[in-house]
């Protein structure tokens, strides 16, 4: 007996393939995982960061949103970048750390980038979703900044240690 035969034939294996298709499936309709991502846009000679408030939350962000599906990571934050703070990418972002964000959902994931080589393509302009986009000082940062947009910084720039959490 050689050591293929208990290799069952492709025609036979086709039931076992099916119901991993359907239990995975199955696990994607019930138990969805979302990915989002956040670009801290960082100018290095103001010592700056980028920050957005929304219409439709309280405080000031990092700008960012949701991977859409199809797109990398890297995809969607210059996507959201360009359409919350009018940021081109001049090069590659540097992925900083991955957050389970349990406010929006027990299965929401936030990818935080460190963004350092860019440009603005002019001052944003308000709209139906963001309300304003500035830049602002690390040493002075605005009233109203999000506590978990408060420990990326932190984490980033004071050495604070990185957590899981959003």
């Amino acid at each position: 007996m050689s050591g293929d035969e208990h290799i069952m034939p492709a025609a036979a294996n086709r039931p076992t393939r099916l119901r991993v298709r359907l239990f995975h499936l199955y696990h994607l309709l019930r138990r969805p995982m979302t990915l989002g991502v956040r670009g801290v846009v960082f100018d290095a000679e103001r010592r700056a960061v980028l920050l957005v408030r929304h219409t439709y939350v309280d405080g000031w962000h990092l700008p960012g949103g949701g991977v859409e599906p199809g797109e990398t990571m890297e995809t969607s934050l210059s996507r959201e970048l360009a359409e919350e703070g009018n940021i081109q990418l001049t090069g590659a972002p540097e992925l900083r750390s991955i957050h389970l964000n349990r406010q929006a959902s027990r299965r929401d994931h936030v990818a935080v980038y460190l963004v350092t080589r860019f440009r603005q393509d002019g001052q944003r302009q308000p709209d139906r979703e963001i309300a304003e986009s500035h830049f602002f000082m690390l040493a002075d940062l605005p009233k109203g900044i999000t506590a978990g947009t408060r420990r990326r910084l932190a984490e980033i720039f004071e050495g604070a240690p990185v957590s899981t959490e959003w």
